[in-house]
């Protein structure tokens, strides 16, 4: 049947007949949770243990036992929320809209990037992504039938952006640009100067911006800045929001766009085809969050703490180098001087018994690197073990400097 397929269905692998290296695909990080392994490769706030604040646990309850429970919300989610999420936008990503014609609830983020990506991409448009990136922006893109055109970000740069970069890619089939910011992996804020330079290629070349922001809610030494808010950029900007990494509530599948009404109108148009209502009772529970974000200091300061012990940690391994995260709860380690990427990741979790993300699976930029969650566990002294078990086994890595 897979003949029948379009190609990027036909080529994929869930895990079925062959082993897939994605955290994400198939049930072997399930399994490798019940085998006792640190799961260190699945970007979810302390996972597996329990962190729903007490304020979001009560409103879900409350929400769940409610006469609305088994019933939908509007395809475009809660006025109420929608209300709330607009006085968020405004004091922490400097936009003022109107919550009934700018926001729309989706279920869970993933859906929403790929629901913000599918008005504008036909089979044959070129779609600017800076790699490495967040692996779904190159795949939707291929599901659409459109072009992924990596434009590489250098670690010398400090993954910042070059406009000679985008210029050099832009070709008359160009239609958009596709950004993760703060970028997964990498964990780079981008700067005001790079978006600047995105801004000027955008407006230029009457290109559309897709701009991901899963990852906004954590920037440490740099200021985050959504692309939306800066001159003339809402009208062509569909921002992705995220209650999923700031406020550790994935399991409840609630993500948000942003964008102007032109373009908000036909997803408004088709959101019920594509997405359906989000759950009821979920979008009670983040109004909840948004009322009582006190609870996410616990996060920032567990976050901090770990990217600076990953550092010290694995930065002492000789042959290893490692930047301190700008942001979120991801580290990026390079380990090109060792090995692949792939067989350095199989070590760890033979012999230190940690699953990580071989840094390929983000597309040109990513081979020789490792993607390493350390926003796991509640307890940050697990972490640190890992990341003990980490360092030792690299430093008995195989053909250690081979290169």
């Amino acid at each position: 049947m897979r003949e029948k397929m379009i190609p990027a269905f036909a080529q994929a692998q869930g895990g079925l007949f062959a082993a897939v290296e994605k955290a994400d695909v198939g049930n072997a990080y399930q399994e490798m949770e019940r085998q006792g392994i640190a799961l260190m490769g699945w970007a979810d706030p302390f996972m597996p243990d329990f962190s729903m604040p007490e304020a979001v646990e009560q409103a879900l309850l409350a929400a769940v036992k409610d006469i609305s429970a088994p019933h939908y919300t509007a395809p475009i989610g809660s006025p109420t929320l929608k209300e709330k999420l607009s006085r968020k936008l405004e004091v922490h990503n400097g936009l003022k809209v109107d919550p009934q014609r700018n926001i729309l609830i989706t279920p869970g983020s993933d859906s929403g990037l790929y629901f913000a990506m599918l008005p504008f991409i036909a089979p044959g448009d070129e779609v600017l992504i800076p790699a490495p990136s967040y692996p779904n922006n190159f795949l939707n893109v291929k599901i659409m039938g459109g072009v992924p055109v990596p434009v590489p970000l250098q670690a010398e740069r400090g993954f910042q952006f070059c406009r000679e970069d985008f210029e050099s890619r832009i070709t008359e089939k160009t239609k958009a640009v596709v950004l993760t910011h703060p970028n997964n992996p990498t964990t780079t804020v981008f700067n005001r100067q790079s978006l600047e330079i995105l801004r000027q290629v955008v407006l230029v070349h009457d290109l559309v911006l897709i701009c991901d922001q899963a990852f906004e809610d954590f920037c440490y030494e740099n200021e985050m800045i959504t692309p939306a808010a800066l001159p003339d950029m809402f009208q062509r900007t569909v921002t992705v929001f995220s209650f999923s990494k700031g406020m550790g509530l994935s399991g409840l599948r609630v993500g948000y766009l942003v964008c102007s009404d032109e373009i908000m109108d036909t997803m408004y148009a088709n959101a019920v085809s594509v997405l359906g209502a989000t759950n009821t009772a979920c979008q009670k529970a983040v109004e909840a969050a948004l009322d009582n974000p006190g609870f996410m200091e616990e996060f920032r300061t567990a976050f901090d703490k770990r990217r600076h012990l990953a550092v010290e940690i694995l930065g002492s391994v000789p042959g290893v180098s490692v930047e301190l995260p700008e942001s979120g709860f991801l580290c990026w380690v390079d380990v090109s001087t060792l090995g692949s990427a792939g067989e350095v990741a199989a070590w760890l979790l033979k012999e230190a018994r940690v699953s990580v993300n071989a840094g390929d699976n983000y597309g040109p930029g990513g081979e020789g690197h490792l993607r390493i969650v350390l926003g796991v566990y509640r307890d940050t002294e697990k972490v640190r073990q890992a990341l003990l078990r980490i360092r030792e086994a690299l430093l008995t890595f195989p053909g250690r400097f081979r290169k």
